[in-house]
């Protein structure tokens, strides 16, 4: 009987943990992407959290930056893996979710978009509004690695546009005198 009652106590308390994280405390947890140092509340639509088997547990802006850290901690196995749904910035199970990559609304730290729903059908309405493929977290993955040498190259010139004094024009005045 005892041992019932530690194993429905901890069913609860997991289930608890789910339904926080849910309701958005990871941003309070990780309040800026451990990576690129993005606001992770304005990023709502596209942060992710992983939680570790170890307990510990790491706050992105994007896909993008999650793959970054899925290769540096590669003894670590996720426990679970969450992704901010697009319309409603929900936290949802990013290997339920259904992906959309592509299409023309433009990516958060990437070229080529991805972005997760809760809900099949508004990953379709989103597709028919912006164009992309339906794709699967794995699929997802794997096209943030496919893209993060183009992705960090872009970025890097971005940050140096930045810091010489804001955009192209700057860039060019400088280049023809």
């Amino acid at each position: 009987m005892m041992i019932r009652t530690i194993a429905v106590v901890l069913v609860l308390l997991v289930a608890g943990a789910a339904a926080v994280v849910a309701q958005g405390d990871d941003i309070k947890q990780h309040p800026s992407c451990k990576y690129c140092g993005m606001d992770r509340e304005t990023f709502g639509h596209s942060r992710m959290l992983i939680e570790y088997d170890d307990g510990t547990s790491v706050g992105t802006c994007s896909i993008h930056c999650v793959a970054v850290d899925l290769a540096l901690n590669i003894d670590k196995a996720p426990k679970a893996l969450w992704v901010g749904d697009f319309g409603s910035k929900k936290l949802v199970d990013a290997e339920k979710a259904s992906w959309v990559v592509g299409g023309g609304k433009p990516g958060v730290m990437t070229k080529r978009a991805k972005w997760a729903f809760e809900k099949k059908e508004d990953a379709d309405k989103f597709m028919k509004e912006n164009g992309g493929t339906l794709a699967s977290f794995d699929e997802a993955v794997k096209f943030a690695y496919e893209d993060m040498y183009q992705d960090t190259k872009m970025i890097r010139e971005k940050r140096k546009m930045k810091k010489m004094g804001g955009g192209e024009h700057q860039h060019q005045m400088q280049h023809q005198h």
